[in-house]
């Protein structure tokens, strides 16, 4: 095992299914080969699809903190104007009560137009977007009020503003090894908080990853070409981490795209993948 930056690893988990034991299958795997965290997507569909089945975030991580006793767990990331904000809150607090307050991540976003159809179509409405983000920090502090680690979700300068002056990190999805380095510097460059702690930089994003070239390729033909995904052997996919890491991610958060067919084998993959960044 190679030494790297101090960077934490963690996956989400198949939750677009009907039920969820791929998911339980998933987070037992990430604790049992040494990931540090498992996440759960927050929408009341697969993005674009919305035939398809989507678990609910919080009652799959309440059923991994009842399963597993290490990692730690939240959605990537929960949407404001989903829930209620109390309610929302409340789920927050019932997930550190099951898990402890350590394990939990508060991640809090707030939808884009991507993602708007969803709440339109349960006439939840869809605020305009400083409307949202306002409501997004406001749910963060009192998030931070209970003791809980706080991320933001989003790539605009206004959520990066909101993420430094309220939460403990801001998390960019997709985001490239500059735009991570360029976010990390200038959350870096704001207002020191009592204490002395900086904001950081949390990335995810959809990996590809094949144990060898010829596992990479069978995944490729499968998956096909797709913008945005970092794929490539066990070895080239810890190489792009430990380079987030080194622009300033203090977490990677991965969410492999063959993980519905095989829960278990791509999230043991995925530990390979930590175990060559460390």
């Amino acid at each position: 095992m190679t030494s790297g930056p101090a960077v934490r690893i963690g996956t989400t988990l198949p939750t677009f299914a009907p039920v969820a034991e791929p998911a339980l299958l998933a987070a037992r795997a990430a604790e049992a080969g040494g990931l540090d965290g498992v996440f759960a997507f927050d929408h009341l569909w697969p993005m674009g699809s919305p035939g398809r089945p989507a678990l609910w975030s919080f009652g799959v991580l309440a059923a991994v903190a009842a399963r597993t006793d290490r990692v730690v767990l939240g959605p990537l990331v929960a949407r404001v104007g989903l829930l209620p904000d109390d309610d929302l809150v409340t789920s927050f607090a019932t997930l550190a009560a099951i898990a402890g307050r350590e394990r939990v991540i508060a991640a809090v976003g707030t939808g884009d137009r991507l993602s708007a159809a969803e709440n339109l179509a349960y006439r939840l409405g869809f605020p305009p977007a400083a409307e949202r983000l306002a409501a997004a920090s406001a749910l963060v502090e009192r998030l931070r009020g209970r003791g809980l680690t706080t991320w933001i979700g989003g790539r605009s300068g206004a959520t990066l503003g909101a993420a430094r002056d309220h939460a403990d990190a801001l998390n960019i999805w997709g985001a490239t090894v500059a735009e991570v380095r360029q976010a990390s510097a200038e959350l870096a460059s704001g207002a020191v908080r009592p204490h002395g702690e900086v904001p950081g930089v949390t990335w995810g994003g959809q990996v590809l990853v094949g144990r060898d070239e010829a596992g990479l390729a069978t995944l490729r033909e499968r998956f096909g070409a797709r913008a945005g995904v970092v794929a490539g052997t066990v070895p080239e996919v810890a190489s792009h981490l430990r380079a987030l890491a080194d622009a300033g991610a203090r977490w990677c958060v991965c969410a492999p795209l063959d993980y519905l067919a095989d829960p278990v084998g791509a999230v043991e993959t995925l530990c390979l993948v930590a175990g060559a960044v460390r």
